[in-house]
């Protein structure tokens, strides 16, 4: 059967550019793949065929021959053009190899000769705060144990800050290719371990890592309105980077601690306050601590009841990055006395006998109590 043209082959013109065959065969052998043919019988024998003609024709010298002398350039011992009709598989395959693969294995090939930088790790560091901090804001100093550049090297992990040296086995690529059959399989270097690059002289200070580990001490504003689950990002201050990479960062997480005096719910803040049945009876003022430190007085009416609210406006926690602040909500506990003396037991005593139109809810909640007894008696 007589070879198809190898133009046709790959369905290019005869004047197709290097550029325009490449992007012809990518495109051939990810159709024709056998990986991706497995009910196609037909597949791998045009998977080889197109394999053929972009052996020649991506070469220059064998392209000239094809065109001028067509197969016939590389039969009778004319010409070192392909062998046994199925040409180099690995030398023509490779060339698109990272195109149609490149994502599966990890990404392309890095640049010959180039050390990989990888940027260092993130860093997590958790700072608890009063609510009075949160409340003003604070400037405050944290030590992080982290990697910092390797000073000694200068980062590049050689003694003396000598530039590493390219790979040998891998000529900087940082990965190795083993042809096995119609497949291609690319790990990392054994040699390098997917650097590109070897040391030949690690520095004394960090051991060729290009960073060692510190203590560092870092100022952090703290800004007015924080709360639990603020996170706060410093960029580049996290772990150093691996032969010359960037820093990470590093985040804060704020963790505001509880209050003795004060609940809070957002920018608002919530204040138990305790007052005698007296003063809940008859009305009064109490005086009742603010966040800033200070204090104000509230009118207490007469009658109040456990559980009854008075807003305090503009005495809530500020805003985070922004203007104004919250309210301050005053929470009334009528607390019962105790340890009464004989002369109080006397007093209330008397006080309970003039009548029940002083406790309306009691007297509405035992209305319905007998309805209730009654009805189900009847």
């Amino acid at each position: 059967m007589a070879k198809r043209d190898f133009y046709d082959v790959l369905g290019v013109s005869k004047g197709a550019s290097s550029d325009e065959i490449k992007r012809a065969y990518r495109g051939k052998a990810k159709e024709l793949h056998p990986d991706r043919n497995a009910g196609n019988p037909d597949a791998e024998g045009q998977f080889k065929e197109a394999n053929e003609a972009y052996e020649v024709l991506k070469d220059a010298d064998k392209k000239a021959a094809y065109d001028r002398y067509g197969h016939a350039a590389f039969e009778g011992g004319m010409g070192g053009g392909p062998r046994g009709g199925q040409g180099d598989f690995a030398s023509a395959f490779s060339d698109v190899f990272d195109d149609l693969f490149g994502d599966m294995m990890g990404g392309g090939r890095g640049g010959g000769g180039r050390a990989r930088a990888t940027r260092g790790s993130d860093l997590r560091y958790n700072l608890r705060v009063d609510l009075e901090d949160a409340f003003a804001g604070l400037q405050k100093t944290i030590d992080i144990p982290t990697s910092v550049t390797c000073k000694t090297c200068s980062g590049n992990g050689s003694e003396g800050g000598a530039e590493p040296q390219v790979c040998p086995t891998c000529s900087g690529m940082g990965k190795v290719r083993a042809q096995q059959g119609f497949f291609t399989v690319e790990r990392t270097c054994p040699t390098c371990t997917g650097a590109g690059h070897v040391i030949k002289n690690p520095c004394r200070a960090c051991g060729g890592a290009g960073r060692v580990e510190k203590n560092r001490s870092l100022s952090v504003n703290i800004p007015a309105g924080v709360e639990t689950g603020t996170r706060i990002r410093l960029a580049g201050e996290g772990e150093a980077g691996l032969r010359g990479g960037t820093s990470g960062d590093l985040y804060i997480f704020i963790e505001v601690t509880e209050h003795d005096l004060f609940e809070r719910d957002g920018n608002q803040l919530h204040c138990r306050v305790p007052v005698s049945m007296t003063a809940a009876s008859l009305g009064g003022d109490i005086e009742v601590p603010t966040i800033d430190g200070g204090r104000t007085r509230v009118k207490i009416p007469a009658g109040s009841q456990t559980g009854r609210q008075m807003r305090l406006r503009g005495k809530g926690m500020p805003q985070l990055r922004g203007a104004g602040r919250g309210d301050m909500l005053i929470e009334l506990h009528v607390e019962t006395p105790v340890n009464l003396t004989s002369r109080q037991r006397e007093l209330l005593d008397e006080f309970s006998q003039l009548g029940e139109d002083n406790n309306p809810e009691s007297s509405t909640f035992f209305s319905k109590v007998r309805s209730f007894w009654d009805g189900m008696t009847n």
